[in-house]
């Protein structure tokens, strides 16, 4: 798997959770502790930068869900 895929799939599978959770962006930064703004949590989402484990966790926090449940993927499909 290429990194940009994996980084756009782990991105689709945070949005996929704050959607769920009924969170904008703006909602989910506040609920993250630490430095950490609305444009940074657009560009993880949208694969387009490569977050930290420190920072993944820290966004799984905020969902309050654990690490594994955003990496929780599976298999992307063809």
């Amino acid at each position: 798997m290429e990194k940009s895929e994996l980084l756009k799939i782990v991105g689709k599978r945070i949005k996929e959770i704050r959607e769920d959770k009924g969170l904008s962006q703006v909602d989910l930064v506040g609920k993250i502790d630490g430095n950490i703004d609305t444009t940074n949590i657009s560009r993880i989402e949208s694969g387009r930068t490569n977050p930290t484990i420190f920072t993944l966790h820290r966004i799984a926090e905020g969902l309050d869900v654990s690490l594994q449940e955003i990496m929780n993927f599976g298999k992307p499909e063809n």
